[in-house]
């Protein structure tokens, strides 16, 4: 393993479950420093600590990404800490409320989902983007999803977001092009992660379960952590502009085998 002063850093948004904490697991593996950051800072310090039992180097960092200054306090700690130059951004920390059709959204939660997928992801990548640029081999990554890239029922507010997200990705390419920064869009499709549709439905855990009902085999968090790594990974002339990855059971977002 490389010596932790010389390994690059990665920072991860929204690292304390599902796909960012597998994320920080296997950038971490990758042999970057890897900063977990999240609102949750006990399963921020449970990631950490797993991660270097098995040999890789981290640290967290409780964050809310809605918070710009908190965002901006970060981005000047991390100046200070990171040991190594802050070569990756995973912008992954967002999230999906409710299922209500156009007619009776929930303003409130179409204006969290807003906030968390689309201005906390600016919030952070601003922050970060001179020390992305600075290392003269960065990387941007917004996940966002394939609601970013169609949309369906009972989804507006969520795919509203995330079409902001996957606006915001496409566009910052245009703009630094030229910069040695990528900018790389990963869209998962049918996601099953722990907490993901428990949220959406308000810890309703029988509406989550009906998302995944008779799904052979929905992607898992470690599906989309892999892809996101291997697309960080490539060599640095390499943009992967958009990777979409569904299971093989997902044709669209409307199209799904059930084995029933």
């Amino acid at each position: 393993m490389t010596a932790a002063a010389d390994r690059h850093t990665a920072v991860v948004t929204g690292a304390s479950s599902g796909i960012g904490a597998a994320t920080a697991r296997q950038l971490a593996a990758a042999g970057y420093h890897v900063v977990a950051t999240a609102r949750r800072e006990d399963r921020l310090a449970s990631l950490v600590e797993e991660i270097t039992a098995a040999g890789g180097s981290a640290s967290a960092h409780g964050l809310d990404v809605t918070d710009r200054a908190a965002v901006d306090a970060f981005a000047a700690h991390l100046a200070k800490t990171a040991p190594g130059a802050v070569e990756v951004l995973i912008n992954n920390a967002g999230g999906a409320l409710g299922a209500d059709p156009v007619a009776g959204g929930d303003a409130a939660e179409w204006r969290q989902m807003y906030e968390t997928n689309v201005l906390g992801t600016l919030n952070v990548t601003q922050a970060l983007l001179p020390a992305l640029t600075g290392s003269g081999d960065g990387t941007v990554v917004i996940v966002s999803s394939t609601a970013g890239h169609g949309t369906y029922e009972g989804g507006a507010g969520y795919v509203a977001a995330k079409h902001g997200e996957h606006v915001l990705a496409e566009t910052l390419r245009l703009e630094i092009v030229g910069t040695p920064v990528r900018v790389i869009e990963i869209a998962p499709g049918m996601v099953k992660t722990e907490g993901f549709s428990t949220t959406r439905f308000h810890g309703d855990t029988a509406k989550a379960a009906k998302v995944y009902e008779g799904v052979a085999a929905p992607l898992t968090a470690d599906d989309v952590a892999d892809t996101i790594t291997w697309a960080v990974t490539r060599p640095s002339h390499v943009n992967i502009d958009l990777l979409v990855v569904r299971p093989r059971a997902q044709a669209s977002n409307t199209k799904v085998h059930r084995e029933l």
